[in-house]
């Protein structure tokens, strides 16, 4: 029953970086105005991306059935869904509290992931979910660092322009 409960949560981790990776796209492409947030953004994408093909490897040593995973997607883009139609006038600062957010999720999912591969004696996956871990918090914590400046920015921006504030 163990392994069944990992196995469920890794197909969930998989859609769930599926989904970030779709938010994370669709936020870099808006942010010309934000050069710095738009970096850290696309330099997360392709972590991202790399985090799938990771989380693909642990699959694979674990003989997780990878064939229903488009199915298991549609579970993770509601919340996504959510986070990115969040969008609005204040799109950036939205964006970046949304990101947070998500980034907060991922990381109660990885330790979630590492625990239960430890449980089960799966050594080498709870090792790739813990640089992924590393990768989650960094981007987390960049976000939380800065929130304030973006939102300084963003203000700044629409005393002097309210049309161009937002991207």
């Amino acid at each position: 029953m163990m392994e069944k409960h990992l196995h469920d949560w890794f197909r969930d981790a998989h859609a769930m970086e599926q989904q970030a990776e779709k938010m994370l796209k669709a936020q870099a492409g808006r942010l010309e105005s934000y050069p710095e947030l738009r970096r850290r953004i696309e330099e997360h994408l392709r972590e991202t991306q790399h985090q799938s093909e990771r989380l693909e490897h642990c699959m694979a040593l674990m003989n997780i059935d990878t064939s229903i995973l488009k199915d298991i997607g549609a579970k993770a883009s509601a919340f996504g869904q959510a986070i990115s139609g969040v969008m609005a006038s204040d799109e950036v600062l939205k964006g970046s509290i949304a990101c947070y957010a998500f980034e907060n999720f991922e990381i109660a999912n990885y330790k979630v992931l590492i625990k239960a591969a430890q449980v089960l004696k799966q050594e080498e996956v709870a090792r790739i979910c813990t640089e992924i871990l590393q990768e989650e918090q960094a981007m987390a914590d960049w976000l939380s660092q800065h929130l304030e400046d973006t939102t300084q920015r963003f203000l700044e921006r629409s005393e002097s322009d309210e049309l161009r504030s937002k991207s």
